[in-house]
């Protein structure tokens, strides 16, 4: 048996302003044949369960490509070629059996549907290949992912601590297709609801309880997988939304689990949409928290969605305040990280910190904050997950520094990156535990590493193209009706 093993993921922000070629691909993580596979075999990403089963069946394993990029917008057409090519090459040489980790919202400029797209192509060259493909919670699921794979399941946690797992339940399934000793059925649907991601937490309600029924329909005789999506808003495609797919060894029984699972989601319409509060109010509010740690959550410029990491609303106005005791990751900005290498640890210094991309599709432009700080220290941006998420896999930051302005230290990087694992602090000697304000530009993956640290959270709602206020967002391609934007929306199963 020879079993092909890949991975490409990219969450598109169809809003933001940021570029996807294969230079930000490389910034992530880019591998290519054996450096794939040397590169996750052990860690804790779906590659690595792929190419555990695969040895256990005995089969020769190629490893064609692992590639990610940080979300930010459309990848461009030569990088979605290049990246898809390296897979449908593999295929065209002939395997039995294709395990892919793929997102799901994936655009490129030439594709809304990058998932689906590429599907359709590996279908094209091989009609009769099994299939399994893992896809990210915030999946926005269509009918060609669906109609060319064998399998197809989702992640049951945000932040996405179950990634191995779930690769490994899709694999079991896909492989046992291959060998004849299963017969698997797929049914999927959507509902006309675009959920807010800041509302997708699985240890909250609604998707706390949409998990739970999925994982009571698993138990069932029959059903082989169930997932539900919450799909991602801010790719701005026809078919973005929440939407489920189930599997099991037959069609009616999965329409049943389907059905079920759409109309729970339907209910929960109103808890997906985040209730937003004054900024200043909610600094007032952390001000009064005599305990800590406290998690700030600047969720609207978060690059883990595809946000510029460079927007300084919610920063300034912790500084207008005069918070003590604060620690922020992070701040994208490698002019700022030039300035303050060539200054040196000890150096004090005044930049125009951040505010250096123009965002048109939220109308702003870029709005830097001058500071006066101490360059506190100097790093090369790396490190490697040792929490929940992502385990094992070394995270590049790039050239990265820490400026202190008055109670503030503030990371600032060459290379976006969400902080969702401790180590963006301890590798610049700050101890999140003993810190009072961590300021996190973050929305719920930040419960990885830090989700056991705060004694309070608040939601910090600043600007950027991550944010949660979809009035600020211009649809033009998503289908309506679809609620929120219209809130008059009526639905159910089957309609």
């Amino acid at each position: 048996m020879r079993v092909l093993c890949a991975m490409l993921k990219h969450e598109t922000n169809t809003f933001s302003p940021i570029r996807t070629d294969m230079a930000r691909f490389r910034d992530w993580g880019l591998h290519f044949g054996p450096d794939a596979a040397a590169a996750y075999r052990d860690t804790a990403m779906p590659l690595a369960a792929y190419i555990k089963l695969a040895e256990a069946e005995g089969a020769e394993i190629v490893t064609p490509v692992a590639a990610e990029a940080m979300p930010a917008g459309p990848v461009t057409a030569d990088a979605f070629e290049r990246l898809n090519g390296a897979i449908l090459e593999e295929v065209a040489r002939g395997c039995d059996v294709a395990l892919l980790d793929l997102h799901g919202a994936m655009v490129s400029e030439t594709e809304p549907d990058g998932e689906g797209a590429l599907l359709r192509r590996i279908r094209e060259i091989a009609p009769d290949l099994p299939i399994a493909v893992t896809c990210d919670l915030h999946c926005n699921l269509t009918a060609a992912m669906v109609d060319n794979c064998t399998a197809l399941i989702g992640y049951k946690t945000y932040p996405h601590v179950d990634m191995y797992e779930v690769a490994e339940q899709v694999g079991r399934i896909v492989l046992a297709a291959a060998k004849g000793e299963a017969d698997p059925v797929m049914v999927w649907g959507q509902a006309p609801l675009l959920s807010q991601t800041l509302r997708q937490g699985t240890d909250d309600e609604p998707m706390r309880g949409l998990i739970a029924a999925c994982r009571d329909w698993e138990n069932r005789d029959g059903i082989l997988a169930a997932t539900v999506f919450g799909g991602f808003a801010l790719a701005d495609i026809e078919d973005a939304g929440n939407s489920a797919v189930v599997i099991a060894d037959s069609a009616d029984l999965a329409r049943t689990a389907r059905d079920d699972l759409l109309a729970r989601t339907w209910a929960s319409r109103e808890e997906f949409v985040y209730r937003h509060r004054d900024l200043a109010d909610a600094v007032e509010t952390a001000k009064g928290y005599n305990d800590g740690p406290v998690i700030l959550l600047d969720h609207a410029d978060n690059c883990g969605s595809g946000a510029t990491q460079d927007v300084m609303t919610a920063i300034a106005e912790v500084l207008r305040q005069d918070l003590d005791g604060v620690a922020v990751a992070t701040v994208w900005d490698p002019a700022a990280v030039a300035e303050m290498t060539r200054a040196g640890i000890g150096a004090t210094v005044t930049l125009d910190l951040g505010g250096k991309t123009d965002m048109p599709s939220i109308g702003e432009a870029g709005r830097p904050l001058r500071v006066t700080g101490t360059v506190e220290g100097l790093s090369d941006g790396s490190f490697t997950v040792e929490g929940p998420m992502y385990t094992g896999v070394t995270v590049r930051c790039g050239a990265t520094a820490l400026l202190r302005v008055r109670g503030v230290r503030i990371i600032v990087t060459s290379l976006h990156h969400e902080p969702w694992d401790t180590g963006i602090f301890t590798m610049m000697g700050i101890d999140p535990a003993r810190t009072r304000y961590l300021l996190l530009k973050s929305r719920i993956h930040y419960r990885a590493g830090f989700g056991a640290l705060p004694k309070h959270t608040l939601t910090l709602d600043g600007s950027g193209v991550t944010t949660s206020d979809n009035t600020r967002l211009t649809y033009r391609n998503v289908r309506r009706p679809i609620y929120p934007l219209d809130p008059e929306t009526s639905w159910s199963p089957g309609t």
